[in-house]
């Protein structure tokens, strides 16, 4: 699995998402090392706004550690048109919906248009969550 100090990715992919016990070890095993360096990494912020992109957010119970949370998503077209994992679906069966998280979201953009139509999105956020 290793390789020069570099972890193959796809391997593992191919590995935890084909046995859910593999799967449940390395989360327990990265999940908790992820929070405290982002933990870390936020102590260390002077601007005004900082952002984490975590994508098990809700899922792992994370959304409580942030003051609010910006759900982009897209449709499943342009998600298949946008990533080369071929079984997407499997690995997005054990994610909330999208209406579920958007739901649960104080910001949400459905991520269909242009890149000028998501930066006006990011910017109304930002000028509605700066100080």
């Amino acid at each position: 699995m290793l390789s020069g100090g570099e972890v193959d990715r796809k391997r593992v992919g191919e590995i935890v998402f084909a046995d859910r016990g593999e799967l449940a070890w390395l989360e327990a095993l990265l999940h908790p090392r992820v929070v405290d360096e982002q933990a870390r990494w936020r102590t260390e912020q002077t601007a005004p706004l900082a952002v984490v992109e975590v994508p098990l957010l809700y899922e792992t119970g994370g959304e409580a550690r942030f003051d609010a949370v910006v759900v982009i998503t897209a449709s499943e077209e342009v998600r298949r048109a946008r990533t080369e994992v071929a079984d997407i679906m499997e690995r997005q069966g054990r994610l909330l919906s999208d209406d579920e998280k958007a739901g649960k979201a104080d910001f949400v953009y459905v991520n269909d248009g242009s890149l000028e139509d998501l930066d006006a999105f990011v910017r109304s956020v930002v000028q509605r969550l700066a100080p």
